[in-house]
């Protein structure tokens, strides 16, 4: 390997799909050559693979039940404070607070109606939530539209 071959791996590090002909005006070379060290890197296996890597965030949606729910916070647990909270649970999409009956609304993926009710007790006894009031979406016009 040499410095070459460096080049080639970090530029393909930051961007696997570039082309042959892109990495081999970066490093100087015909797309044809460049294309025999990446194959003999990939073959030495200095090179062990191409992924794709998905936002958690995207990941979490695709297997997930996307829940809304409306939370009254008991009277000793302010906003602040509970908002905080959420912040370390990973299934927490987005928390706003609101007007109305309820004092905030939380956007969450969970994995099924078990992860559901294990997240509605957590939201309880950790964050002030004292009564809560969940709604499951069933589409997403988002997600339709992607398809």
């Amino acid at each position: 390997m040499d410095n070459t071959d460096g080049e080639i791996l970090g530029i393909l590090a930051r961007s696997a799909r570039v082309s042959f002909s892109e990495l081999g005006g970066a490093v100087g070379l015909s797309a044809n050559a460049v294309a025999a060290r990446v194959r003999k890197l990939e073959g030495d296996g200095v090179i062990l693979g191409y992924t794709t890597v998905v936002a958690a965030d995207v990941e979490r949606q695709v297997s997930s039940l996307e829940v809304f729910i409306d939370v009254r916070l008991d009277g000793s647990t302010d906003f602040g404070t509970f908002a905080s909270k959420l912040s370390e649970f990973r299934e927490v999409a987005d928390t706003v607070h609101m007007t109305g009956p309820f004092d905030a609304l939380v956007h969450a993926y969970v994995q099924d109606t078990t992860a559901l009710d294990v997240f509605l007790g957590r939201l309880k006894r950790e964050c002030g939530a004292g009564q809560t009031q969940t709604r499951v979406a069933l589409r997403s016009h988002a997600r339709l539209a992607r398809r």
